[in-house]
């Protein structure tokens, strides 16, 4: 009877397991790179009331939710967390929706296509919004989350109309909606 030994071997390959984390991991680190640095996004010199009035104010919320769409999208999912700490059962189907977020919203490498079609973004951004809210008010946390959603919204609108958009870098896709809205 004859045994060999192994020792000293170093497999090549990592478990099935660990490849998934490992590859779990750079899709967040991916997908959290597409959202803006929050450093750009909170320069506190970079907020001033709009000299222009409410034209020059829409024209800044409009640049401004484009270019920082997912840093907001984060921020209201944050407040609408935060508003539902006291209601277990919300909490839980708050859970499993930002599961749905993560991989429809968050952390996609590719655009989404439903049958046979390319889905915009911002389509996939409002209508989780939209199922997001209305799953929620199932779980009978009404007044949590309508204060929470307003709070967010105004959050996001105060802070686009206030953000300056002169220092944004804009991408060739941004560049036609910051040209349209000074114009």
């Amino acid at each position: 009877m004859t045994t060999t030994t192994i020792y000293g071997t170093i497999p090549t390959s990592a478990p099935p397991s660990l490849e998934y984390i490992s590859r779990a991991k750079q899709r967040i680190k991916a997908g959290l790179g597409t959202r803006r640095p929050w450093k750009a996004m909170l320069n506190l010199r970079s907020l001033k009331v709009p000299g222009g009035g409410v034209a020059e104010a829409v024209s800044r919320v409009r640049v401004n939710v484009s270019y920082f769409r997912m840093n907001y999208a984060m921020v209201v999912l944050l407040i609408l967390f935060l508003s539902l700490l006291w209601h277990p059962i919300s909490m839980i189907v708050f859970l499993l929706l930002m599961a749905a977020w993560l991989f429809l919203y968050f952390l996609r490498d590719e655009p989404l296509v439903v049958l046979g079609r390319l889905v915009d973004d911002r389509l996939v951004l409002m209508v989780m919004a939209v199922m997001t809210v209305a799953v929620l008010l199932l779980t009978d946390a009404t007044v949590n989350i309508v204060v929470a959603v307003a709070v967010g919204a105004a959050v996001v609108l105060a802070h686009a109309a206030l953000r300056r958009t002169e220092d944004l870098f804009l991408g060739e896709e941004e560049e036609p909606i910051s040209n349209a809205v000074a114009a």
